[in-house]
């Protein structure tokens, strides 16, 4: 940092702490890097995340072998930051890209980032959230919210049917680095059928594992 902005290093480390104190940048006691606040400043912040790079060839891959849109997602408070994306069949009225935002407790990728967090901590979440439906299906009930939760933690996945748009079903799986932990959520997302939305589990539930198995192995 001190080379590209022509800083001494003390300033340049000023700096990079006044930014970890803000929340817009990670420090592990050696390594700064962005945190998913950065994204507020503009999408161009996504260019300098190694997550999208590192996963986008395994979202192309996986969106190819099974024929349905596939994403990766942050979370960011209340919402998820999607940061890749391997686009197939449009099933959503809404476009989403990186850097779209999407209410993380209505959501399959939302969930299983809540789910990750300590309880009290994905509570104050809810608490703090928008809970009005989305559709008919939406749950609304904080209490209901986290039970759904705690299931998604028993499972490791998180079944959305229909609650973010009618007519839209979605599975996710969370994404884990080298040391275990979650640091980002895969999913992919396809149109309601008359079939039981149990059925996405058998179709869509093991590609998804194996990407998230080979993908622990490179965060």
């Amino acid at each position: 940092m001190a080379g590209k902005t022509g800083l001494d290093r003390a300033t340049a480390r000023r700096c990079l702490l006044t930014l970890h104190q803000a929340g817009y940048a990670d420090h592990d006691g050696k390594f700064f890097s962005l945190t998913s606040r950065a994204l507020r400043l503009g999408v161009g912040a996504l260019a300098a995340m190694p997550l999208p790079q590192i996963v986008q060839p395994w979202l192309d891959q996986l969106a190819e072998q099974i024929n349905q849109s596939c994403s990766v997602s942050i979370l960011d408070g209340a919402e998820i930051v999607y940061v890749a994306r391997a686009a197939q069949k449009r099933v959503m009225s809404i476009g989403l890209m990186p850097g779209s935002r999407l209410p993380a407790h209505c959501t399959s990728m939302g969930r299983v980032l809540l789910a990750a967090l300590p309880h009290d901590q994905a509570r104050a979440i809810i608490d703090d959230s928008d809970l009005s439906p989305r559709t008919p299906h939406t749950l609304s009930d904080p209490d209901e919210i986290m039970a759904r939760l705690a299931q998604v933690r028993a499972d490791g996945y998180a079944l959305n049917d229909q609650e973010i748009e009618l007519g839209l079903r979605s599975l996710a799986v969370p994404l884990h680095n080298s040391r275990g932990r979650v640091v980002a959520a895969l999913n992919t997302g396809m149109a309601a059928t008359h079939e039981a939305a149990t059925a996405l589990l058998t179709a869509y539930l093991s590609p998804l594992q194996k990407v998230q198995a080979g993908l622990k192995r490179m965060l």
